[in-house]
């Protein structure tokens, strides 16, 4: 995968479904630098996402989201995005720009028990909005917006950062060819 070192790789899907975890470990596999878009959006207002969304509302987290996506230079990185970062069209094409957006799907009934905390996470969604609701809406953006789905449905990170590394390598050899 030579070839692939100036691209990124864009991980989005679910809150709950493991984007940070996996994103972390492919990181490392790849030597490549890892950036968290919650945490830098974290790190930069000093408060937590659920903070954000009770003070200001699920749609300043959504912009913040966006903003802070919008003045990263991604190349060459493993970036796990927001849950919500669907939603920013512009955020999502400049990620695109530096290279594939991957969907990290999981089932609603498997995703449900993750999130123990839905009214503490900062998951920006408006006020009575339920998990599943919220799933039912994203799920079709997130496959509209990726260039790859892996179903991670009983698999291990380790086992979901081994298929998104051979379906890299498998379309880079295509190119190639």
């Amino acid at each position: 995968m030579s070839g692939t070192r100036d691209k990124s790789i864009v991980l989005i899907g679910m809150p709950g479904v493991g984007k940070s975890t996996v994103g972390v470990l492919l990181a490392k596999e790849l030597a490549k630098e890892f950036i968290d878009t919650d945490l830098l959006i974290q790190t930069h207002t000093q408060k937590t996402l659920h903070d954000i969304v009770l003070e200001n509302g699920y749609q300043h987290l959504r912009e913040l989201e966006e903003a802070t996506i919008l003045t990263l230079e991604v190349d060459g990185h493993v970036v796990s995005t927001g849950g919500s970062a669907i939603y920013g069209a512009e955020a999502m094409e400049h990620l695109a720009k530096s290279g594939q957006i991957i969907f990290l799907d999981l089932p609603l009934a498997s995703l449900e028990p993750r999130i123990h905390n839905m009214n503490t996470r900062g998951i920006a969604r408006p006020n009575g909005q339920t998990f599943a609701e919220v799933y039912q809406e994203r799920v079709p953006l997130y496959q509209a917006a990726a260039d790859i789905t892996i179903q991670c449905l009983d698999k291990t990170p380790i086992e979901i950062v081994r298929e998104i590394i051979f379906h890299e390598a498998e379309q880079y050899a295509e190119v190639d060819a």
